[in-house]
Order: C-alpha cells, then sequence, then structure tokens
C-alpha cells in the first residue's frame, strides 16, 4: 500500500477532526466510536493511532474546532442565532458547550477535555461580556455568565422536550431575558 503524503495526511487528519467534531455533538463522547468516526471521515481505523494519542485526545481537538465556530457576529445576532430551534436541530453543527455539557461533567478534573470546556465557557462568557454595552467590568461578566448560562440551559431543555411548541417558548424566554 502506497504511503500518504505529509500532505494528504493533514488534510486526512483535518477531515478527521472535523468529522468527529460534529460526530461527538451529535451523539456525545460516548455515543460514538473511533472506527464510526474514521468511517465517516472516509478513512480506514488503522489511521488513527498514527495520528492522535487516543480517542481522548481526538475529542479535545474536535472540541477545539467545533468551539472556534461563528462567535463573531454581534450580541444580539449571537444570541438570536444560539437561541433558535436551527440550534436546537443540528447539535453537529451547534456549540459543542451546550452538546457536550452533560458528557464533559463526567469527566475527571483536571482531564484536557474539561480544561478545554473551561477554556471555552470563559471564551464565551468573554465575547458576550466584550459585546454588552459599557458598564463596570465586574457587571459585565456577571451579565455575560448568567447570559451563557440562560442561553446553554435553554438550549439543552429544548433539545431534551418532545414538544416543539415548549421547546420554541423555552428559547423565546431565554431570549426575552437576555435582550430585555
Amino acid at each position: 500500500m502506497p504511503r500518504v503524503s505529509q500532505e494528504q495526511a493533514k488534510l486526512n487528519r483535518q477531515r478527521v477532526v472535523e468529522v468527529a467534531s460534529s460526530l461527538f455533538r451529535e451523539r456525545g463522547l460516548n455515543g460514538i466510536g473511533v472506527v464510526d468516526i474514521m468511517a465517516a471521515a472516509g478513512l480506514t481505523h488503522g489511521g488513527f493511532y498514527g495520528q492522535f494519542a487516543n480517542k481522548d485526545a481526538l475529542a479535545a481537538e474536535a472540541f477545539d474546532v467545533a468551539i472556534r465556530a461563528e462567535y463573531e457576529a454581534n450580541l444580539n445576532a449571537f444570541i438570536e442565532n444560539y437561541l433558535s430551534i436551527g440550534h436546537v436541530h443540528t447539535p453537529g453543527r451547534g456549540c459543542p458547550v451546550a452538546a457536550l455539557v452533560n458528557d464533559i461533567g463526567r469527566e475527571p478534573s483536571g482531564s484536557a477535555l474539561r480544561a478545554r470546556f473551561t477554556h471555552a465557557v470563559k471564551g464565551l462568557a468573554g465575547l458576550i461580556a466584550d459585546r454588552l454595552p459599557k458598564m463596570s467590568k465586574e457587571r459585565r461578566r456577571q451579565r455575560s455568565l448568567v447570559a451563557l448560562s440562560t442561553m446553554v440551559g435553554a438550549v439543552v431543555l429544548a433539545r431534551g422536550v418532545d414538544d416543539e411548541a415548549l421547546a420554541d417558548e423555552l428559547l423565546k424566554a431565554a431570549r426575552s431575558t437576555i435582550t430585555g
């Protein structure tokens, strides 16, 4: 079997991380295995350990890719997109904080995933705080933490209920609480 070029190996690794990022958010950290991730990326599982130390290392990298997603919009657009039925129904393309909070909570303290999750929560809170009207730094931080908690909680609850009207009501209530 011919060896893969360094460039192709880099592209393959990127593809695996992107696919894993989506699948972890859709199915949870323990709901998908390495073989399935590699197959979804169009690769055999044999090359996995040449690229990653283990599944946890892939999960940590995949989390980083997911969190870098589109958080560049203004605050109202960010909130509107986050608290949408579209976000609720597409966890594989949505925020990994809302998608993986329960799985991450089961990870041991000090794990790479918990550290990345903590960094992501701080980063998201910071992004929100930076977009809030000028007020004291402490007040902006408090408001951003409340907003983030409300947003993540509303999305998690909306994903959990089997009543579309209630899901929509949860999202609308969160939006009105955050935006005033």
